[in-house]
């Protein structure tokens, strides 16, 4: 069958489907299709909302579900990762580049432009290592020779940025695939860890108490994880040093002795210093601590050769919100039982696929159960990481909710200047009942959206 006669198959029935219902239900949908911009698994709800004047008790709107083609709402899924929704990950990454360039250059989202002058750095903390993995290009982004040693597990390729070996193990056999997702599921915790220490060293470098220095300086931050290759996580954070006020609004510039070498020697002892111990049964406790490769580098205010940008690290950080561990040769949809035996059909690669059976071992109840809080099955498509892909400390900068409520406001803005949208007067009061219905396109209308000339990718319009 040719690709025209599939395409008629396939979508024919949907056309067909709209038009019975009501010459108008074709066009909906495809005005429908046009609001999502490019969302590639919209969500689908059924239900109603009313509109009523609070004190009246006057119902001013009455929208139902029931006059939508098929019945059903189409909203945008709002899915970060880049892997599911190219469309809806984009908005993500704008939102998160904007609340992280507000911690930095201050002057809009309510953080105020001096915080520019106060001390902050970009830290990357990284895991240790669980056995020799083959590596890609240096620092340079020149290849360099992979494992070049004269005794023990060597590789002496030069592996190209899209060779597929890159991070998988040297020696299966002799890799420490427990220990890997051990870390991986404590890493939230050894983040949380790595905070506390970091106030204790600092303010022993200033020889105050931690609650004295705790009343002087706050520590805030704003971090995202991010997976290497080899399929663990590590951390970026953007960590800036602020005077503490009465007021945890404020955000006000530190102490003159808060200097950004005090923050680097800091952050490095910190690092240095936590250990986390993680019991397993039938094993000795294992010791769980950051890699030796801590990376510290101060934020400039210019771009200026070999000077690190605010620009730049909100762009870098931003860039790997949107991303999870389906980078690293795993999967980006939770697993079940009957999918062990399929994860290399489904794309996942032979070091990933240890990963996930070794995750799915260690979570069960009954042969390891002072590991039942990790919940390891239900993340072992994530190689045991549950923790959050961004977060931020409370007086960082904004939230990615308030950055929402911006656009959303604007848009209504937008829709009241045409007189499509009553002028709120705090007299109105909506009243919604929603239901999931499903999510994603039938491949009938995958393939109708296809035919159609495509809609840019990004936020609503």
């Amino acid at each position: 069958m040719s690709d025209a006669g599939a395409l008629a198959e396939l979508a024919g029935p949907v056309v067909r489907d709209l038009a019975r219902h009501s010459s108008t239900h074709l066009a909906r949908w495809l005005d429908q299709v046009h609001r999502l911009r490019g969302c590639a698994e919209p969500v689908r709800l059924t239900g109603e909302s009313l509109t009523l004047n609070a004190i009246s008790g006057e119902v001013l709107s009455h929208y139902r579900t029931d006059n939508e083609p098929h019945g059903q709402l189409l909203i945008r899924c709002g899915n970060r990762r880049a892997s599911r929704c190219p469309s809806c990950s984009e908005l993500y990454r704008r939102d998160t580049y904007h609340l992280i360039r507000a911690g930095l250059l201050g002057g809009a989202k309510g953080v105020p432009a001096t915080v520019r002058e106060h001390p902050k750095v970009f830290a990357t903390l990284t895991a240790p290592s669980f056995g020799p993995v083959h590596r890609g290009a240096g620092k340079d982004g020149k290849p360099q020779v992979c494992h070049p040693r004269r005794t023990g597990l060597a590789c002496f390729q030069r592996h190209k940025a899209d060779d597929t070996r890159i991070g998988q193990p040297l020696d299966p056999d002799t890799y420490d695939y427990i220990g890997h997702v051990l870390w991986n599921a404590h890493a939230g915790d050894l983040w949380r860890r790595f905070t506390i220490y970091l106030r204790r060293r600092l303010a022993a470098s200033v020889g105050l108490t931690q609650a004295a220095f705790n009343k002087a300086v706050r520590v805030s931050f704003a971090k995202v994880a991010e997976y290497q290759a080899r399929g663990v996580v590590h951390f970026h954070a953007v960590i800036r040093l602020d005077a503490r006020t009465t007021d945890p609004a404020d955000v006000l510039e530190p102490p003159h002795w808060a200097t950004v070498q005090l923050l680097d020697d800091a952050i490095r002892s910190a690092a240095a210093a936590v250990k986390l111990d993680a019991p397993t049964v039938g094993q000795p406790t294992r010791h769980l601590v950051w890699g030796r490769q801590v990376d510290v580098q101060p934020i400039h205010g210019s771009d200026l050769a070999g000077q690190l940008s605010e620009q730049a690290v909100a762009g870098y950080i931003a860039k790997y919100a949107t991303k999870a561990a389906e980078s690293s040769g795993t999967l980006d949809r939770r697993i079940h039982e009957h999918d062990l035996t399929h994860l290399h059909e489904r794309g996942a690669t032979a070091h990933a696929a240890r990963l996930i059976r070794t995750a799915w071992e260690l979570g069960h109840p009954g042969t390891h159960p002072e590991l039942t809080g990790l919940r390891l099955r239900k993340w072992a498509h994530m190689l045991g990481f549950r923790g959050h892909f961004s977060t931020r400390s409370r007086a960082y900068s904004t939230t990615l909710g308030a950055i929402r409520q911006e656009r959303t406001d604007y848009r209504h803005e937008q829709l009241r200047a045409a007189g499509l949208m009553p002028e709120e007067d705090g007299s109105t009061l909506v009243l919604a009942h929603w239901s999931f219905a499903g999510q994603g396109y039938t491949p009938g209308e995958s393939l109708l959206i296809d035919s159609l000339d495509p809609p840019k990718e990004g936020p609503p319009s």
